[in-house]
C-alpha cells in the first residue's frame, strides 16, 4: 500500500478540506469547495506525466518548450458525487473526456448495485483517472475500477478527497496495481458504513438533498 496511495498534505487542501467537514457550509460552498479540492488534487495526480520538446515562437524569437507527450486523458465520476469533482478537473485538462459510471450503495447489504455506464469509444487510448469525493467500504470503487478495466484503458488512477482505512485495504487488495489520491485518511467506518468523522453524505450535500 505504501507505493499506491498518496495522501496530499498541500496546506491549500487542508485548508479547504476543513470548511468542506464542517455541518456549517451549505450546499454553494460544499459545490465549490469539492471542484477546488479536485482541481488542487489533479495537479498533484498528474505530476508524472510525460513531457517532449516543442519549438514555439515568442514575441522575442525562438524558443524550444515543453508540451505534455500526447496523453490523452478521460475523467470518469462515479454518480452521482463524483460529478462535483468534473469541473475542476476539466480546468485543467480541458481537452480531456469524459465518461460515467453509475453505481449506489444498497442500504442494506452496503454493496455497490450498478445502474449506469458509458466511457469514452476510445478508452483504450487514454490515461484514465476515476473520481469520488468519498472512499468509504471501498465497493463502488472496486467494482467501477473492474468495470473500467474490461475496456482496457491505457491506465488507470483513483482520486478520491477522504478515505477509510477499511475502504482504502479492500481498494488496494482488489486492485494493487491502481495508484489513488486522497486528501485525507480518516479514522474509521461507523455502523452505518459512513467515514468517521468524515463529512456526512457527499452527494447529499453537492447536490442538497439532505
Amino acid at each position: 500500500m505504501e507505493n499506491q496511495v498518496f495522501v496530499m498534505d498541500h496546506p491549500l487542501i487542508q485548508h479547504k478540506l476543513t470548511f468542506l467537514r464542517s455541518k456549517d457550509t451549505g450546499s454553494k460552498e460544499f459545490r465549490e469547495l469539492v471542484s477546488e479540492i479536485g482541481m488542487l488534487m489533479c495537479y498533484e495526480a498528474t505530476r508524472d506525466l510525460p513531457l517532449e520538446d516543442a519549438r514555439i515562437e515568442t514575441p522575442i524569437g525562438p524558443a524550444t518548450t515543453k508540451v505534455i507527450a500526447g496523453r490523452k486523458m478521460a475523467f470518469i465520476p462515479i454518480l452521482r458525487a463524483g460529478l462535483g469533482m468534473v469541473d475542476g478537473v476539466l480546468a485543467l485538462v480541458p481537452a480531456a473526456k469524459v465518461g460515467h459510471i453509475g453505481l449506489y450503495r444498497d442500504p442494506k447489504t452496503l454493496k455497490p448495485v450498478e445502474y449506469y455506464s458509458k466511457l469514452p469509444s476510445d478508452i483504450t487510448e487514454r490515461d484514465v483517472i476515476v473520481l469520488d469525493p468519498m472512499l468509504a467500504t471501498g465497493g463502488s470503487a472496486i467494482d467501477a475500477i473492474g468495470i473500467i478495466k474490461r475496456s482496457h484503458p491505457k491506465s488507470i488512477k483513483f482520486m478520491c478527497i477522504i478515505a477509510a482505512p477499511e475502504g482504502m485495504k479492500a481498494f488496494t487488495e482488489a486492485h494493487p496495481d491502481v495508484p489513488v489520491y486522497c486528501a485525507a485518511m480518516d479514522k474509521r467506518l461507523n455502523d452505518h458504513g459512513y467515514i468517521v468523522p468524515g463529512l456526512g453524505d457527499a452527494g447529499d450535500r453537492i447536490f442538497g438533498t439532505l
